[in-house]
């Protein structure tokens, strides 16, 4: 009898979970999931304050998903995938303007001498030049946005983001995070928002009524039914290879067991600098050396319960000023659309920081004040009582991109791709900047590539990598 193919994925996060979820689904493979949380997830689950679900961050599934990503998420959810106006706020010259942009609410929002800017910077924009020296994050910004927009959303943006000048980050961030690459395109972008002109999705998002876990949530639950074996609260001790064929891999639970894991291939989402640790023997020292100048960004979730049904209107707001730490606050209750529980509501900020900053260390409720005290030089005072605060904090929240950053991740991807039985993928396998629907959609390029005797399409899966190069992250 042929043996049925083995598959040991290592990560429970949206690309972990969506590979084992089609697997189990629609091969005869054994799959095995395992991670060490204890529940499935990763910054795109949900979970529980006070009666009322909360979410990771700000998220939301966007219309520019594949349609095949968006089919299968639709599919699973049925009527519990709302689709929601977006309905935000941005300050943009010390104004709250709505976002995504809206031409009447910019026309009638922004200050005079900021928009008689941007228009001076649309107009004078074929004519300007980059700025000299390598291309940066920087200069390409500045070379086709102009200095308007550039100074007063992004530059302090991504400095709170990734804790850099942005002259010390790499182009690619640029074309990964920055969707219109000219005021005239950021115009253009508003006009088609206009009653008459905008699309069914336009200027709108998908969400579950249960939360954006809800997504992962029914993929766990396919993934069980049709026979996936779950393995929570498991760490990886070690990744064994012998020279370049990867043979197993060793966990250990909470109580210390350890389990041998061989399969046919191991299908890796968990952060790339964490695998290589795992690696035994361990990679070459030029390959430790580049793992080791890569680097993630951290951030801190503070969630204020508020005794108020609701704080503001709005689904999201977003802080570019430097003056004020957090990126981004984001009030769930107004993302679904529920009341219950009534006179509750939970505001989540987004701190962005290191493990060495002073805030990684705070209490809760130091926290806590700092965020009412953000809140209130934003003329967003908190005048209502807070029945408590929270916080969670995420150690790989998003991939620093500096100027060397594609050097070193160069050398570490080649070597783990020559290794047979073994594929690195994910947000955190590609050190990728993706939303949620990018990394479903590399899980369907993952399954593409096996074959029914457990084989895998390199030549295939270099073209999948080719397109994900090139996804641009939908804010």
């Amino acid at each position: 009898m042929e043996q049925k193919p083995k598959y040991t994925i290592l990560g429970g996060g949206p690309a972990g979970l969506a590979t084992a979820h089609l697997l189990a689904r629609d091969t005869e493979a054994e799959i095995a999931l395992i991670d060490r949380a204890p529940k499935l997830g990763g910054n795109a689950g949900s979970f529980k304050i006070e009666g009322i679900i909360t979410d990771y961050g700000s998220h939301r599934f966007h219309p520019a998903a594949d349609p095949h990503v968006m089919n299968e998420v639709k599919s699973l959810l049925g009527d519990d995938l709302l689709l929601r106006p977006r309905h935000g706020r941005i300050r943009l010259g010390g104004r709250w303007i709505h976002f995504p942009l809206k031409l009447g609410n910019a026309l009638k929002s922004l200050p005079l001498p900021f928009a008689t800017s941007l228009v001076r910077d649309m107009v004078t924009g074929p004519l300007r030049r980059a700025p000299e020296g390598p291309a940066t994050f920087s200069s390409v910004l500045l070379k086709g946005l102009g200095p308007t927009i550039s100074e007063n959303f992004y530059f302090p943006y991504v400095r709170k983001l990734w804790g850099l000048d942005p002259s010390a980050l790499a182009v690619k961030l640029a074309e990964r995070r920055v969707s219109g690459s000219s005021v005239s395109k950021i115009v253009m972008k508003m006009v088609r928002m206009l009653p008459g002109l905008r699309g069914e999705t336009t200027g709108r998002f998908f969400y579950p009524r249960k939360g954006f876990g809800q997504i992962c949530e029914s993929m766990v639950e396919s993934a069980r039914q049709n026979g996936a074996e779950i393995r929570l609260e498991e760490g990886i001790e070690r990744v064994e290879r012998d020279g370049n064929t990867v043979t197993a891999v060793i966990t250990k639970d909470k109580a210390g067991v350890e389990t041998r894991h061989e399969s046919s291939q191991v299908l890796s989402t968990i952060p790339l600098t964490a695998l290589l640790k795992a690696m035994h023997p361990a990679p070459p020292p030029e390959i430790v050396a580049a793992a080791e100048a890569i680097r993630f960004r951290s951030m801190i979730l503070i969630y204020m319960v508020l005794e108020t049904g609701q704080f503001t209107e709005y689904d999201a707001h977003y802080f570019p000023e430097i003056s004020i730490p957090i990126s981004r606050m984001s009030e769930t209750k107004n993302y679904n659309n529920v009341t219950a529980p009534e006179g509750l509501t939970v505001l989540c900020a987004e701190l962005p920081c290191d493990p060495t900053d002073p805030w990684w260390e705070m209490s809760d409720d130091e926290l806590g004040a700092h965020f009412q005290q953000w809140l209130g030089s934003v003329d967003l005072p908190v005048n209502v009582p807070v029945r408590k605060v929270i916080t969670r904090r995420l150690s790989h929240a998003y991939p620093v991109y500096d100027v060397d950053y594609a050097d070193h991740f160069a050398v570490v991807d080649d070597w783990l791709e020559s290794l047979d039985g073994l594929v690195n993928f994910g947000r955190q396998g590609l050190f990728a900047h993706d939303n949620t629907h990018h990394a479903f959609a590399m899980s369907f390029g993952i399954a593409d590539c096996l074959g029914a005797d457990g084989s895998f399409d390199q030549a295939k899966w270099t073209q999948y990598r080719e397109k994900f190069s090139h996804h641009v992250v939908e804010d």
